[in-house]
């Protein structure tokens, strides 16, 4: 694609013949599930009457798994089919699933069923405090109603540019590699098109070669996986670059400051700025052709002396541009899908697991049903110790800062402060910006001690020397994946309760 790639450039793994019946008798239910912590899960509700796969290997990271033709067999003989989807797996990990599992084997995403059963959700809220606006690209809306699923792709073109100079709107990679989406520089094609899957927002740069006045026209199509494609929405956003904003005629909404999406909304059939209200932590759309975004003069930046970035122009080049506020590749969705670490919300996860086996495999339901009522109980005993052991670190020294923002379950149910963390997504690489951030918030708290995920240990170099230069200790807490040393749910919980009294507790 002349060197532009969209986000989300997927694997569609081949279909792989396979029978989703239940074996009969005793035999074994096949279930795939996407993580070992799932799998596990599934494991305590089926015992030997199910053996479970996990897609994501031992000690690997959901976050950025990327199938093989391999698993696309394994997810071909499945039963039952579980993922934790709201975004937590790759999304060529969940296409995988959705057009390799037999068609009528359960396919059952548990914490978007989880409500329903009592779990707790909590929104993932970004505070990027930057001194110009930031400026994402989102789909909101199911568009159950267009015939779209999780495995759908929302293709967002750049279809018509009107201003006094080029635009490039790019994501720089966690080592600097930008990813072009759209370049005006040559003209706009089908080329210059973002794919994002359902429910999904990234973070991109939007860089303006020349001040004055551009109005981008954005179109929106629905990709189906049955191959239909079909129109959604088209609006055209205005954007001020380095003049007064408020020189553009009409009374439009002048964004200047916050998050902004450029959105598209499958169940409306509209495009629009969802972007930051009044009230802190709210959000309200503006119609595309009201808004005004705010490139002002505090945004100029000079194209790098870097052969990779010749597209902005020549080295050394004034450009306005809108930074976007978090290196890397990070799409995710609204709500933290980290559910488990809070133990209420794992226990909604057996349920909705003893009721999908029980479904797809009625002769096994007594097992099913004992097994979980035994296992629940468990989970109780398991949150009441997590709970009590937690309680033991004095309230001033609960402050919690970790290699990725994958523990705010576990901090709001047991009475935790995110204090920080490296990166909001385990796949990027942090900014200065963002080193330079945490290394003063951990000494202004007198933070004791930090926290790395042993499955992400070698990302973790600039937490660890944080640590070394602060002269505080390392500590291990086990979020996305288990390893030799915790291989269950329960075992994973209560080190992580006993870690956390032992690193942050003591004087």
């Amino acid at each position: 694609m002349n060197g532009r790639r969209v986000l989300g450039t997927l694997i569609i793994l081949a279909s792989v013949a396979g029978c989703g019946a239940v074996p009969s008798g005793d035999a074994a239910v096949r279930v795939v599930a996407t993580t070992e912590i799932l799998a596990d899960l599934v494991r305590a509700v089926g015992g030997d009457r199910v053996t479970v796969d996990s897609v994501v290997p031992p000690g690997g990271d959901p976050h950025s798994y990327e199938p093989t033709p391999s698993d696309a067999k394994t997810i071909a003989k499945a039963d039952v089919t579980f993922t934790n989807h709201l975004l937590l797996e790759e999304h060529a990990l969940i296409k995988a699933i959705d057009a390799n599992a037999p068609k009528d084997a359960p396919n059952v995403s548990l914490a978007e069923s989880a409500e329903a059963y009592g779990a707790q959700v909590i929104p993932l809220v970004e505070n990027i405090a930057l001194d110009v606006p930031w400026v994402g690209l989102a789909v909101r809306g199911s568009g159950a109603a267009r015939g779209a699923s999780r495995a759908s792709e929302i293709r967002l073109t750049a279809a018509q540019l009107d201003g006094p100079g080029r635009l490039a709107v790019y994501l720089t990679h966690a080592l600097g590699q930008p990813e072009v989406y759209v370049d005006s520089a040559d003209g706009l094609s089908p080329a210059d098109t973002v794919v994002l899957p359902p429910d999904a927002h990234t973070h991109v740069n939007w860089a303006f070669s020349t001040p004055g006045i551009y109005r981008l026209a954005l179109s929106a199509a629905l990709s189906n996986p049955d191959g239909v494609v079909q129109p959604v929405a088209a609006g055209t956003f205005t954007f001020a670059v380095g003049v007064d904003p408020h020189t553009v005629a009409g009374g439009a909404t002048v964004l200047d400051r916050g998050h902004t999406d450029v959105a598209v909304d499958l169940d409306r059939g509209d495009m629009y700025a969802w972007t930051d209200a009044d009230t802190p932590g709210t959000q309200r759309a503006v119609p595309a052709a009201d808004v005004v975004i705010d490139v002002p003069n505090r945004a100029l930046d000079t194209v790098p002396d870097d052969p990779r970035f010749a597209f902005l122009g020549r080295a050394g080049q004034s450009i306005h541009q809108l930074p976007q506020a978090v290196l890397g590749k990070h799409v995710h969705g609204e709500i933290d899908p980290h559910l488990w670490q809070n133990v209420a919300n794992a226990k909604a996860y057996v349920q909705i697991i003893r009721d999908t086996l029980v479904t797809r495999d009625p002769a096994g339901a007594d097992g099913y049903r004992r097994r979980t009522a035994g296992y629940l109980a468990e989970l109780d005993r398991l949150d009441h110790d997590v709970r009590a052991r937690i309680a033991t670190i004095p309230a001033d020294r609960r402050q919690l800062v970790t290699t990725h923002d994958g523990f705010g379950y576990l901090a709001k149910a047991y009475g935790l402060t995110v204090a920080g963390f490296v990166v909001p997504n385990p796949a990027q690489e942090p900014s200065a910006a963002q080193v330079r951030k945490l290394t003063e918030t951990i000494a202004n708290l007198r933070v004791p001690a930090v926290f790395m995920e042993p499955n992400l240990s070698k990302r973790a170099s600039v937490l660890t020397q944080i640590a070394k230069d602060q002269d505080i200790r390392i500590c291990k807490l086990y979020g996305d994946a288990f390893d030799d040393q915790a291989g269950t749910y329960p075992v994973m919980m209560r080190h992580n309760a006993d870690e956390l009294a032992t690193c942050l507790g003591g004087p």
